[in-house]
C-alpha cells in the first residue's frame, strides 16, 4: 500500500512533530511504500524570508534523516524539486468551489487570529490535494486538525473522474484517535505559530531552556501535585514506559519534589532520548553532499511517478499535445 506524508519546514522540528507525525512515518517506513516530502511551498503561506526557507528545508532533511528517515526504503524529496504538483493544482482548482474552501477550518481559524491570508492559503487545500492524487497515495495520514483537508481531497478526485475519468485513486485517510496532542510549554498545542516548541535538535542550553520555562502552579515543595494538570507530565509521560510512568506520578503524588526538580527530570528524559539522533545530525550537518544527493535520488523517483500521472490527466483533459 501506498502512503504518503509531507512536512512543513516552517522552523525547527519540535517535539509535537516527533511524537504525533514522525514516530508513525518511521513506523510505515518499515512496512509500506512510502512516499515522504519536504513541503517546501507550502510553508510560502506563513513566511517569505528567502533565507528562512532555504535553510528550514535543508534543515528539515537533515533533521529526517538523522531521525531514521531511510532513503532505500522511503522516497524522500522537496516539493518543489517535482513541479508537476503545481501543475495539476491548477487542473484541480476546478473540481472544487469556492464556497467548499470557505468552510476550511484552518483559514477561518488563522483569519480568526488576525493573519492576513494571501490567496495561497485560501487554496492551500488544493495544492494538498495535488500532493496526494499526483503520487496515487491509497493512506494518508493526518491529524485530527487536517481531516477535513484530506475529506476535500477525496471529494476533488471523485468530482474530477466523475467529470472528466477515473485516472485519480481515491485516498483513505489515516486518523490516529489515540494520537497524543502534544502541549507546548504554555499548555497550548506545540506549534511553531505559537512560538511554544522544545526543539530536541537545538543545544542542550537552549532545550533546558525551554524545559525550564513550561508553566506550572505555585504549589511549594512539600506539596502534593496533580500529574493529570501537569504540563510537565504531560509531555515527560510520552517519553515514560508504563512502569515509569507510575513510578512519575507516585513521586508528584507523595510530595517532596518541586517543579524545577521535576522539570529536571523531563529534561534528562530528552537528552536521554535524542542522544544518538543528534550524534547523527552532527555527522549529516557536516556531510551535506550526502543530503544533497538523497534529495536528488528522491525528485528522481517521485519525479517519474509524477510525470506518468501527469501525462494521464494531460490527456484526460485534452490538454495540447494530445
Amino acid at each position: 500500500m501506498r502512503v504518503l506524508t509531507g512536512l512543513q519546514p516552517s522552523g525547527k522540528l519540535h517535539l509535537g512533530n516527533y511524537f504525533s507525525a514522525i514516530k508513525k512515518i518511521l513506523d510505515y517506513q518499515s512496512k509500506e511504500e512510502l512516499f515522504l516530502f519536504i513541503a517546501n511551498l507550502h510553508a510560502l503561506t506563513t513566511f517569505r524570508s528567502k533565507e528562512e526557507l532555504k535553510n528550514f528545508t535543508l534543515e528539515c532533511a537533515i533533521d529526517l534523516l538523522a531521525l531514521g528517515v531511510d532513503p532505500k526504503k522511503t522516497v524522500f524529496w522537496v516539493q518543489s524539486d517535482v513541479p508537476e504538483v503545481t501543475e495539476l493544482t491548477w487542473y484541480l482548482s476546478q473540481s472544487i468551489t469556492v464556497s467548499q474552501l470557505q468552510l476550511a477550518h484552518s483559514f477561518k481559524d488563522k483569519v480568526a487570529k488576525g493573519f492576513v491570508p494571501g490567496a495561497g492559503l485560501f487554496t492551500y487545500p488544493v495544492l494538498m490535494a495535488s500532493d496526494i492524487l499526483l503520487f496515487s497515495a491509497e493512506k494518508v495520514p493526518v491529524g485530527k486538525d487536517q481531516k477535513q483537508h484530506l475529506e476535500f481531497a477525496r471529494d476533488i478526485a471523485e468530482r474530477f473522474n466523475t467529470q472528466f475519468g477515473s485516472v485519480l485513486t481515491i485516498p483513505e485517510p489515516d486518523i490516529d484517535e489515540n494520537t497524543a496532542t502534544v502541549p507546548g510549554v504554555d499548555g497550548a498545542k506545540m506549534s511553531k505559530s505559537y512560538k511554544n516548541t522544545i526543539d530536541f535538535f537545538g543545544t542542550e542550553k537552549e532545550i533546558k531552556k525551554k524545559v525550564m520555562s513550561i508553566v506550572s502552579d505555585s504549589k511549594a515543595v512539600e506539596e502534593p501535585k496533580d500529574p493529570e494538570t501537569s504540563v510537565i507530565f504531560q509531555i515527560h509521560s510520552l517519553f515514560l514506559s508504563p512502569s515509569e510512568k507510575e513510578s512519575q506520578i507516585e513521586k508528584y503524588k507523595r510530595g517532596g519534589a518541586g517543579y524545577g526538580d521535576l522539570k529536571k527530570d523531563l529534561l534528562d528524559s530528552i537528552l536521554t532520548h535524542f542522544v544518538s539522533f543528534r550524534s547523527k545530525r552532527e555527522e549529516l550537518a557536516q556531510n551535506l553532499d550526502y543530503v544533497h544527493q538523497v534529495l536528488k535520488e528522491g525528485k528522481e523517483k517521485a519525479q517519474t511517478v509524477a510525470q506518468a500521472k501527469i501525462i494521464d490527466v494531460r490527456k484526460t483533459l485534452g490538454i495540447y499535445p494530445f
